[in-house]
């Protein structure tokens, strides 16, 4: 045996990885069965694929192609092979239709819900793993399914306990800024181009920098307050300034109606073949949204949205929770928790032919945050809500029959499995955060009964009770009731 003492391996998690348990694992849980459902609703059926792929499918993200591990985490497999872990769910989702494209109904209509992966620098609310929930139409082009997303997208928030006039959906048209660009004629500016994405990229991060922030991205670059540098899309002033004020008219415009918002669009830019072709498919959308009831209240055309992933070639949405919050130094919105959009050509690469297609993901990461934040937590309806503990360990069958007893009518229960005495056990019950503790002990098992005690009602510090006299005191947070109807008791409580 080695004389050298083994080095101690300290416990800790990577940068941007958090791990969840307890109450957060259950609301991740209930938003995405809410949402689940709400895209079930629509008759989307669910899809899982794996979270690795070959990071050519992924290709679009990969700035690295001899080692791409730029914005992913990928690795080399037995065969020499790259692969990835899934940056979205949307990249899988191409892989599936274009091996399985002829079996597939058209339109393929699918929902998916799973964790995501960024090599990304990490900070506060942005982690380098996050949980996703998309839903797509695959094989149509037709207005009908855009304005289907908008409106799912719309139910699916309010299934999760936002209340309507929380949130708003913003709609756009990337088209709209392809235009404005367009008429700009910047050097080596074209759809999917490195000027075009650095473009795009630097105008999505309006909400979070401000007009100012993105003048500096469209420019020569902005320092963070980090010091972190990042490289701008190297525009001139003539034409940084001609998008700036394009998109101070579009956050000036977010109180207009609808139809208002388009005709102040084809009234104040010039127009040309991409700029009118956009502003024809938001009103064919706009349309179908306000015959199915959809208002402004819930739907808005907002022409400051672009979405900064580079696929996008159409209609885009992005999902705002408009309620402010707190920071350290004033109110601020809490802003978007999910996106989505039309990319008619990223299935191209991997099928041979173009496949329209649409889609929508909700962020849960930043949803569960924003309800933590209003307080609307539902909790989750099997969260443990009954201790058994254990008064004599000889007879620990009686306890776990009880248990069971419980857990046979619906009572999320538990027997405590440890060895130690009634302090430890009480104080365990508080940390399991559980609603009851049930007692069974001499004078109870004789005369049939078992002392339940309301955890809720007692709040008594569980260092402070050392024994069976001292539990037996708290009158008001606790009774004896018999073993014949204690399951009746426990359920009238919760």
């Amino acid at each position: 045996m080695s004389s050298e003492k083994k080095k101690k391996i300290k416990p800790q998690r990577p940068r941007g990885f958090e791990d969840l348990s307890g109450n957060d694992l259950a609301e991740l849980n209930r938003l995405r069965n809410s949402i689940q459902k709400t895209y079930g609703l629509y008759g989307f059926d669910a899809l899982e694929t794996g979270i690795i792929e070959y990071s050519d499918v992924i290709g679009s993200f990969l700035p690295d192609q001899d080692r791409p591990n730029e914005g992913v985490f990928s690795f080399q497999d037995d065969d020499n092979k790259w692969v990835s872990l899934r940056y979205d769910l949307t990249s899988g989702l191409a892989r599936y239709v274009a091996e399985n494209y002829d079996s597939l109904p058209k339109p393929f209509r699918r929902y998916q819900s799973g964790w995501v992966f960024r090599n990304e620098k990490p900070g506060p609310g942005r982690f380098r793993q996050f949980f996703q929930i998309d839903a797509d139409t695959i094989g149509s082009e037709n207005a009908l399914s855009d304005a289907e997303m908008c409106m799912m997208f719309a139910d699916a928030i309010e299934s999760t306990g936002i209340d309507r006039g929380d949130y708003v959906i913003r709609l756009n048209n990337r088209k709209i800024l392809d235009g404005i660009i367009d008429s700009l004629d910047i050097a080596g500016n074209k759809s999917g181009s490195d000027i075009n994405l650095a473009i795009m990229r630097s105008i999505d991060k309006l909400d979070r920098l401000g007009l100012e922030g993105v003048q500096q991205l469209l420019g020569g670059g902005r320092k963070d307050e980090s010091g972190d540098f990042t490289k701008g899309a190297g525009l001139d002033n003539s034409s940084i300034k001609k998008i700036l004020l394009f998109l101070e008219y579009g956050i000036n415009s977010k109180h207009l109606s609808r139809k208002k918002s388009l005709e102040n669009l084809s009234n104040q830019f010039d127009s040309n073949v991409i700029f009118s072709e956009a502003i024809d498919e938001l009103d064919q959308i706009s349309s179908i949204i306000d015959v199915a009831g959809y208002d402004e209240k819930r739907i808005i055309i907002d022409p400051s949205v672009v979405r900064g992933l580079g696929y996008y070639t159409g209609p885009v949405y992005e999902a705002d929770l408009t309620f402010n919050i707190e920071t350290d130094s004033s109110l601020e919105k809490f802003g978007s928790v999910g996106g989505g959009g039309r990319y008619d050509d990223l299935i191209t690469r991997l099928k041979g032919a173009r496949v329209p297609s649409t889609g929508i993901s909700v962020g849960v990461s930043r949803l569960s945050s924003a309800l933590k934040y209003l307080k609307k937590q539902n909790g989750n309806k099997e969260q443990l809500a009954v201790v058994v503990l254990v008064m004599d360990k000889e007879k620990r069958s009686l306890y776990y029959k009880i248990a069971s007893q419980l857990r046979e009518a619906g009572i999320p229960s538990e027997c405590y499995a440890g060895d130690g005495g009634m302090k430890a056990q009480l104080k365990y019950a508080d940390k399991r955060k559980a609603r009851i503790a049930l007692i069974l002990g001499e004078d109870e098992e004789a005369s049939n009964s078992i002392t339940i005690k309301d955890l809720l009602i007692g709040k008594e510090a569980s260092g402070e009770i050392s024994d069976n006299e001292e539990w037996r005191s708290g009158k008001v947070s606790q009774k004896t009731v018999s073993l014949d109807n204690f399951i009746s008791e426990i359920k009238s409580l919760i």
